[in-house]
């Protein structure tokens, strides 16, 4: 723990160092020969750490030493949040005096301020860095005490996995008779008595680590059926690194019975062809790791000349690479009964004991095997969700702070993939876009063990104050915060979700360092002003507090919170007036919220991502207040009340055309004008509409209670990746937009559209005589991927039959609530309804 602990102060340091030179902010005197001084120290302690962790569980001086030692790089790394912070809410004051001075004669003023502010940060911080300058020199002169053992660099190795070997002793294998049986047959298929496959054939066994693939492939591959069925045997260890010349002259190496003195991977290849040609062979590739498929083509495409009927069988953990691999046939390797995991133990464990020993043991050894869960090698029960796990990685600083939030997080979801491919995790189950899993019983035990100096359990019996993560987890009942939770002065992540904890709030919000802080559906129904006090947050989550109705001005304290969830908060009616103080704010998700007052600062937050809804026209809200946020992504839904023709101007403003991130909009009109003259009503609704120009890259557009009488021009404009189109109580047009020519279309539902009569020319994309749609003569592409068409509450009286004939993609047809076509159904032939045999799915409901 302490060496992660220094690395990452280490990085941070660095990282400060350029910030600061970067910015021109001049927060610490002599800042360089400071952090110089810092790490420096860090790096020699870090040499000696290998052996320190050795020995801290048998010498308690050395388990003390290295506890001050984690608690010093604890407040290093406080007081590198409070550096940061430093420099960023001087960058925003400077901003801010800037535009004081131009509106002032004399800058005089706000000058002295930020100088004054500027001062007494420095010697705040300084003070600080003083104090753990002494402490770690103390630190540093202990270490030379305990005669620790410094660490010698070694040179990288390829790979850190054992390598695999064919042979096996059959008397050490338990419970895979079964499993075997069924790939020899499978290998064996088309190799004796049947007609040889040109191709190799790729079979795949995909498991969990340690669950016996290499195992059962061992077993396969030394089966006497298979003797006489292959001329050359080739068994290939890969591992996470692949590698394609040692894997060819792996394979030229067993074949030839020596190793070609070749490096070059074309002149491998060919040699690999020749050794190979016409010879059919069975390949194992033991282990395999890799997802790109650029590296596997080259070995693949020679591995074509071998002789009819080779196979390869390749062992992995994931589908993915099977997949890639163009593997035919995939077995999942299952788990072991417990019955055969507990002989498996008896084996290995109990090897050499007395029966009497043997006797001893037997109760407690079945109940370890029991936890074993059927895993051979014992890898995963303890639910987790993966985002939150990557905040609390995040939260720890395990993932590199130099880089984007953005590309924090891809790191976290790559280091994630790396551990879930390791067998980390298992039981992955995804709900409302959340991806939940679980750990084996054992890692989590042995994680614990790991942490047991470090940990604080619910009741506060245990005496830790250092610990980065708290999550009070949904069966605790307790009626208050648990002891000694205030003594962990270092907490940098704390979820205590579905707790009702309103009155220890502001205690909550004297855990300074906090940066994740989970308060989902915490009964809160208002949040006290100390949150301010919370100035290292990146992640607040207050979603699912339905009795929340305003947000605290100090919030904006918050400069770095990158994430604001207000989600289902469905009192809160507005956001703070200094909310374009968030300079870092990234993601306000706010779904099923009635925020109705924006403050006009909302427009300077150009670097959100993430906002689900905007009330446009409503209390102060205005939808030129998106101009500038080009960076939103994901899903959107615009509420938009229009009142007058000042409300088209503010559709322009949006410049909803530059959100090219933008893959979900939802426009839903609320119509509030006053003029009663009809025709203008008419006029303003079809300009705002005309004016929005949608993002170019929509997968999923729906438009809702649009009251004009026409679609817009930029409706007939070609949007490539529009996939889902829904148009829902539009009453007063009598067509639909011209939706022919999107070529990726696979859904449109028209929900309750009364003067939607029929489908014309204009819908399908063709100009008047421009294109005849008589049988055979249709040259050009309708909607080629449109799998599912819903009608429903229109005013049909036919559809466009030869279209629908042509549409061979077309899996759903849906008709509800249409009395004309309703009647035509019935009649079966009298609109050519029986010419749709070919579409699996077809619905026609009435109820009238």
């Amino acid at each position: 723990m302490a060496d992660a602990m220094i690395t990452i102060v280490l990085d941070r340091l660095a990282d400060v160092l350029q910030k600061q030179i970067r910015e021109e902010v001049n927060l610490v005197r002599g800042v360089k020969k400071e952090v110089g001084y810092l790490s420096s120290e860090l790096d020699a302690i870090r040499n000696v750490l290998e052996d320190a962790e050795r020995r801290r569980y048998k010498d308690k001086t050395v388990r003390n030493w290295l506890k001050r030692l984690e608690d010093v790089s604890y407040d290093i790394d406080d007081v590198l949040d409070e550096w940061n912070y430093g420099l960023l809410k001087l960058q925003v004051e400077g901003s801010q005096d800037l535009h004081l001075t131009m509106m002032k004669v004399c800058s005089f003023i706000p000058s002295s301020c930020m100088c004054l502010n500027k001062v007494a940060i420095r010697r705040d911080i300084a003070k600080k860095i003083k104090g753990l300058k002494e402490r770690l020199a103390m630190i540093v002169k202990k270490k030379n005490d305990y005669d620790f053992i410094v660490k010698q660099p070694v040179e990288p190795r390829e790979s850190a996995r054992v390598q695999s070997v064919s042979l096996v002793d059959l008397s050490e294998i338990q419970g895979r008779e079964a499993e075997k049986d069924i790939l020899v047959e499978k290998l064996m298929l088309g190799v004796v008595g049947q007609q040889l496959q040109v191709v190799p054939q790729v079979i795949s066994i995909v498991g969990v680590g340690g669950i016996g693939k290499t195992t059962l492939a061992q077993l396969v591959y030394n089966d006497d059926r298979l003797v006489n069925c292959f001329e050359l045997k080739i068994w290939v260890c890969v591992s996470d690194i692949f590698d394609e010349v040692r894997i060819a002259k792996a394979i030229v190496e067993i074949v030839k019975g020596s190793s070609p003195n070749l490096n070059q991977l074309e002149a491998l290849i060919n040699h690999l062809k020749d050794s190979i040609s016409g010879k059919k062979f069975i390949l194992v590739l033991d282990d395999v790791w890799t997802e790109d498929h650029t590296k596997w083509e080259p070995l693949r495409n020679t591995l074509k000349f071998g002789g009819r009927g080779s196979k390869i069988l390749v062992t992995t953990r994931s589908e993915r690479v099977a997949r890639m691999m163009c593997a035919t046939e995939i077995h999942h390797l299952g788990q072991l009964s417990d019955h055969d995991c507990w002989l498996l133990m008896k084996r290995v464990a109990l090897d050499g004991w007395s029966e009497e020993d043997h006797e001893e043991l037997q109760e407690v050894s079945k109940k370890i095997a029991n936890k074993c869960k059927g895993l051979p090698l014992a890898a995963k029960d303890w639910e987790i969700d993966v985002e939150k796990l990557i905040r609390m990685w995040i939260a720890l600083g395990y993932l590199s702070s130099t880089e984007s939030t953005d590309e924090v997080e891809l790191r976290g979801k790559e280091y994630f993939n790396n551990l879930r491919m390791r067998s980390f995790f298992q039981d992955f189950v995804e709900f409302k876009d959340r991806v939940y899993c679980k750990m084996h019983d054992i890692v989590h035990d042995f994680a614990k063990f790991l942490r047991n100096t470090n940990s604080l359990n619910l009741d506060g019996r245990e005496d830790s104050s250092k610990d980065g993560v708290l999550s009070l987890c949904s069966q605790w009942r307790g009626r208050g915060i648990p002891g000694g939770m205030e003594n962990l002065i270092h907490l940098r992540y704390l979820d205590v979700t579905g707790h009702n904890i309103a009155q220890f709030l502001p205690n909550i919000c004297t855990f300074y360092n906090l940066q994740t802080l989970y308060l989902e559906e915490c009964c809160l129904e208002e949040i006290p002003s100390e949150i301010g006090n919370l100035i290292h947050l990146r992640h607040l989550n207050l979603s699912g507090n339905s009795r929340l109705e305003e947000l605290p001005e100090t919030i904006c304290n918050l400069q770095e919170l990158q994430t604001l969830n207000l989600a289902s908060c469905v009192c809160l009616s507005k956001l703070p007036e200094g909310i374009d103080r968030l300079v870092n704010l990234k993601h306000l998700p706010n779904d099923y919220t009635q925020i109705l007052y924006i403050p006009q600062g909302f427009q300077q937050l150009t670097e959100l991502q993430t906002l689900r809804l905007f009330h446009a026209g409503r209390g102060s809200n205005k939808l030129g207040y998106l101009k500038g946020l080009d960076k939103l992504n994901g899903s959107l839904e615009l509420r938009i009340s229009v009142h007058d023709r000042e409300d088209v101007n503010e559709a322009r403003k949006a410049e909803l055309r530059n959100k090219i991130h933008m893959q979900s909009l939802k426009i839903w009109f609320i119509n509030q004008m006053t003029s009663t003259d009809s025709d203008e009503q008419e006029s303003v609704i079809n300009e705002v509409m005309e004016a929005l120009q949608l993002p170019p890259n929509l997968r999923h557009l729906t438009i809702r209670d649009y009251k004009g009488t026409k679609f817009p021009g930029w409706s007939s404009s070609s949007f490539d990746h529009l996939r889902v189109v829904e148009i829902q109580e539009c009453h007063g047009i009598p067509t639909l937009p011209c939706l022919g020519k999107l070529p990726r279309l696979e859904q449109l539902s028209v929900w309750r559209m009364r003067r939607l009569e029929f489908l014309g020319r204009e819908f399908l994309g063709v100009a008047d005589g421009s294109m005849p749609l008589e049988e055979g003569n249709v040259t050009m592409s309708i909607m080629p991927c449109l799998r599912e068409l819903n009608f429903e509450g229109c005013r049909l009286s036919k559809l466009p039959h030869r279209l629908l004939r042509k549409a061979s993609s077309l899996q759903h047809l849906t008709v509800r609530d249409s009395f004309y076509l309703s009647l035509r159904y019935e009649e079966k032939n009298a609109s050519g309804w029986g010419s749709l045999s070919h579409i699996p799915h077809v619905e026609v409901a009435k109820s009238y």
